[in-house]
């Protein structure tokens, strides 16, 4: 319609001019007209205007979908391929020798991201890159850091602990919201984050009595892997917002510069020789699996990015926990290890805090009262009923 309006306008000044110039030469030399090219059909828009607009993931156009559709399309793509990685990732440090060697297995998985990141990118219309330099330095370190000492930390603790950590990184997300993007967070994410911290130190001191490879040196690891990971999806999802880059275009620059990164520490630090020597006689146990391991965790970041870029950091840390509780289960289910029934206890403390996070994340959305209504309506029965007793 405006295309149309605009066509008229112009025709209508053109035939104002003609009529002018009929009537009076000098009239028509003291006005000066502007021409103004209208395109005739929408398709001449840019390509890069019109992928701006759409969001892929895998192949699959989001933006074709509702907000719904979308999300369930983007946490069905998270359980499915993670719950793969995580089988996967156990299975490989079961490897009899290869505990020493997790960095070495982070340098593979790097390098596997970002050949899938460099062939995606090759399929999209826009392979230009949108954000800067400087922040993808910041985001590879980070993720550097984040998956380094994640699987650093497997050599010194069992499985489930380590993922119910991973369950917890609620807790530096909402830290870094305040301090990195101003967030504020209500009650219920208060007591969301209170019911983790309890749930992880008791799932922690369980692990302590029955865990024969229990460290303390994999809590500090793990600890630090979700310090950093808490900022990671801040700065994701701030960079994505505001330059509108594209997942395929921040899976490969990112993991790509990291690559370089942990590349450099492990030549410096003398751990590549021997890292490339294990895994050369393993081949299929090491090699095959982290290209497996690999390629279920680019499909299950795609979709994290995505539920970033759509929805927010801390949905898409909610669902990534979901996740990471059925992993827990799974890894007692296929691999044999001490169990606990004080880590049932204490799984649900975290299940507690998961289901308030959720809850506090629905109360605007489906007009569900606050647990401060709850408390006032009760504050005030007790209060008539003494009025009454009196």
């Amino acid at each position: 319609m405006l295309v149309e309006r605009a066509a008229a306008a112009a025709a209508a000044t053109a035939s104002i001019t003609m009529s002018g110039d009929s009537d009076s030469d000098v009239a028509s030399n003291s006005k000066k007209f502007i021409s103004i090219s209208v395109p005739d059909q929408p398709d001449a828009m840019s390509p890069h205007i019109r992928c701006v607009e759409e969001l892929r993931v895998l192949g699959i156009n989001l933006s074709a979908f509702t907000k719904p559709a979308q999300f369930f399309i983007c946490a069905a793509g998270v359980f499915v391929f993670y719950l793969i990685y995580g089988y996967l990732q156990e299975l490989i440090f079961s490897v009899e020798g290869f505990k020493p060697y997790g960095w070495y297995l982070t340098l593979v998985q790097f390098a596997f991201y970002s050949m899938f990141g460099l062939v995606e990118l090759q399929l999209t219309l826009d392979k230009r890159r949108r954000i800067p330099w400087k922040t993808y330095m910041l985001i590879a370190f980070l993720t550097m850091c984040t998956m380094g000492l994640s699987n650093t930390s497997l050599g010194y603790l069992n499985y489930p602990t380590q993922v119910i950590f991973k369950c917890c990184k609620l807790i530096p997300v909402m830290i870094g919201g305040v301090f990195i993007q101003g967030k504020r967070y209500n009650i219920v994410d208060v007591f969301a984050a209170l019911f983790m911290t309890l749930g992880l130190i008791w799932f922690t001191l369980a692990d302590s009595k029955v865990a024969p490879n229990f460290n303390m040196t994999g809590i500090m690891l793990i600890s630090m892997a979700l310090c950093a990971d808490a900022v990671i999806g801040n700065v994701q999802e701030k960079a994505m917002k505001i330059h509108n880059g594209s997942n395929s275009e921040m899976v490969l620059y990112s993991y790509s510069i990291g690559f370089v990164y942990i590349l450099f520490g492990l030549f410096f630090t003398s751990g590549l020789s021997s890292a490339f020597a294990f895994c050369s006689r393993h081949i299929m146990q090491t090699y095959g699996y982290a290209f497996m391991f690999s390629m279920t965790g680019y499909f299950g970041i795609s979709f994290v990015l995505a539920l970033i870029k759509l929805f927010g950091a801390l949905l898409a840390v909610t669902v990534t926990t979901g996740r990471k509780a059925m992993t827990i289960g799974l890894s007692f289910l296929f691999f044999s290890k001490p169990f606990s029934f004080q880590y049932i206890w204490s799984g649900l403390l975290v299940l507690i805090g998961i289901m308030l996070n959720i809850y506090s994340k629905n109360m605007d959305r489906m007009n569900l009262p606050s647990p401060l209504y709850f408390c006032h309506r009760f504050l005030k029965r007790e209060t008539r009923t003494m009025t009454q007793i009196v």
